[in-house]
């Protein structure tokens, strides 16, 4: 028998946390939990769970700095961010700091567990371990390290990151619908009517990585009403 996948939730809402233990236990996962911001944060590094699903408004150290320091020590571990506040604000916050995921309070049971399922899925695949992406004549990107350059200034990415890089590599002929790569990059089933801004904001992070000006993009294009392209010029 294969050993259940373990989740962190880190929520201090007692309601709250006992519905998400009750769902996530119900669907054949193993669940740990944490009330405050220091107990989450040491239970996550201790690298013990395959997922950490973690709320923004904590006591003690807030959701955006436990993302931090987790993606500080592992690129690897997967993160969903739970928020009361659907803002731009909170949302590109919580991405940037490299969380892979996040679900707006309050979220449907069913669409949160589609959620963990997709981000389990694609955190079991992995990358590439032989790719290395090449862009012009400056940019180089090593998959498997998570690492990079843009001339002479090292780069570093998250595993979602180089994910959809190498996505948007293997299709270099034409852009890519947002649709498709929350379908091939997230895991979402293609009828799983979801509205995130997840793709976008990693876009922008990644231009802000691989673009001499983010604003004006060589490599990453914007096709306008029908998605993202990779160019990898010489």
């Amino acid at each position: 028998m294969r050993p259940k996948i373990r989740i962190l939730v880190v929520e201090d809402e007692e309601a709250i946390r006992t519905g998400l233990v009750d769902v996530l236990v119900y669907h054949g996962y193993e669940v740990d939990i944490a009330v405050e911001g220091h107990e989450g944060l040491s239970k996550a590094l201790s690298g013990e769970y395959g997922l950490v699903l973690l709320d923004v408004m904590l006591p003690g150290m807030d959701g955006f700095e436990i993302c931090n320091r987790i993606r500080s020590a592992d690129r690897d571990q997967a993160i969903i961010m739970l928020t009361a506040r659907n803002t731009d604000e909170d949302i590109i916050r919580g991405l940037s700091l490299g969380a892979d995921d996040y679900v707006a309070k309050p979220f449907s049971v069913a669409q949160l567990v589609l959620r963990v399922q997709a981000v389990l899925r694609r955190a079991s695949i992995g990358v590439d371990p032989d790719h290395t992406i090449r862009l012009g004549d400056s940019v180089e990107i090593d998959c498997p390290n998570l690492s990079g350059k843009r001339g002479d200034v090292p780069v570093s990415f998250t595993r979602r990151e180089v994910e959809l890089l190498q996505y948007l590599g293997m299709h270099t002929e034409r852009p890519v619908p947002r649709e498709e790569l929350l379908h091939k990059v997230w895991g979402y089933a293609k009828a799983l009517d979801i509205e995130t801004r997840t793709v976008d904001i990693h876009i922008a992070k990644l231009r802000r990585k691989i673009e001499i000006d983010p604003a004006q993009p060589r490599y990453l294009v914007t096709v306008r009403g029908a998605g993202y392209r990779l160019i990898a010029r010489s």
